[in-house]
């Protein structure tokens, strides 16, 4: 297959692109996706080629326009919609966890709610507490929502093309910090879909699982590179990319041939989807576990503006790192050395 090289706000572009001429029943709306192309220019250029009847531009109002998308995803259209920030889906929590979610189930399966719910979460931009929240864990509380947070352009094209033709509603978390980083994406117009559900090894190891997603993906691969070249550590780095469905499996393989499990977050610790990570492991194969199982995630409290302070609490590279060596046993005297 051929491959080139793309970022990752554009790999989510040319999905939207591909499936908008692929299925005329696709849609977009939201605040300033058409002719501005969006806060962060998701859909930049989109506008020109559809027109306002596909690319509909709505006041701020997220209680409005996600219900419009469940009712016209009841109606059999496939509506994306984007929030500016993920934090504004507590705006619009009825319309998902009430609505969307549950219609499938309260309608005894003959309705279907084929949406998709993007935009960015986490933090890194210092844009302080009420615009850096990580959701996923939240979302994952709710039957009906299938919850995914791709790490590199090649899933993150994949897995909205395969969000927008799943008739489930999806929400697909972006991270503000992935947005220019690249990657490698088959050549344009090349038909691939990641599979939603499904988690991939992106570094094989020995000693250590390290389970993530999102942005803490490249923060733990840069750990792994350097614990191996420092310590003669070897990582391996699950990604998970779905957070709902979850797949253990992978997870489980993976600790088969490490031990350890170590679960990486960036939304706060607790009730996170590390500490479910945690209790499945536990549940499902402790006797895999040479030592106990652990996760990392912010403490409770809320994001800061300074740059200082949000470095400290949000776990990145150092924070995981130090934690591998902890439960790996090496000492604070031979980590100085």
């Amino acid at each position: 297959m051929a491959m080139r090289t793309t970022t990752y706000i554009q790999a989510i572009n040319e999905a939207l692109r591909e499936e908008m001429q692929r299925d005329s029943n696709v849609f977009l709306m939201g605040e300033d996706v058409g002719q501005y192309g969006g806060l962060f220019r998701v859909t930049r250029n989109l506008f020109d080629e559809f027109g306002p009847k596909r690319l509909l531009d709505t006041p701020i109002s997220e209680q409005a326009f996600i219900g419009m998308a469940v009712g016209a995803a009841m109606a059999g259209l496939r509506p994306v919609c984007e929030l500016m920030y993920m934090d504004f889906f507590l705006v619009c929590a009825d319309q998902i966890l009430n609505q969307a979610a549950k219609m499938h189930y309260m309608y005894g399966g003959l309705v279907k709610v084929p949406m998709v719910i993007r935009g960015q979460q986490g933090g890194g931009k210092r844009y302080g507490s009420q615009h850096s929240q990580s959701v996923e864990s939240t979302l994952a509380q709710y039957p009906g929502l299938k919850v995914v947070a791709p790490c590199t352009p090649y899933d993150a094209k994949g897995l909205l093309l395969a969000s927008i033709r799943d008739n489930n509603p999806v929400v697909f978390l972006e991270h503000k910090l992935l947005y220019f980083t690249k990657g490698d994406v088959p050549a344009a117009g090349v038909e691939y879909v990641v599979p939603i559900g499904k988690a991939e090894v992106k570094r094989p190891g020995r000693d250590i699982t390290v389970a993530t997603f999102s942005f803490c993906v490249l923060q733990a691969l840069e750990a792994a590179a350097e614990l191996s070249k420092q310590y003669g550590i070897e990582v391996e780095v699950v990604d998970l990319r779905s957070i709902v469905p979850l797949d253990m499996e992978t997870v489980l393989d993976s600790v088969a041939r490490t031990g350890r499990l170590l679960a990486v977050h960036e939304s706060h610790a607790m009730n996170g989807i590390g500490a479910e990570l945690v209790a499945r492991m536990y549940e499902e194969a402790p006797e895999l576990l040479k030592a106990p199982a652990r996760r990392l995630g912010a403490p409770p409290v809320s994001i800061p503006v300074s740059m200082t302070l949000e470095e400290e609490m949000l776990p990145r590279k150092r924070q995981i790192k130090a934690m591998i060596l902890e439960m790996l046993g090496v000492s604070a005297a031979a980590r100085k050395e």
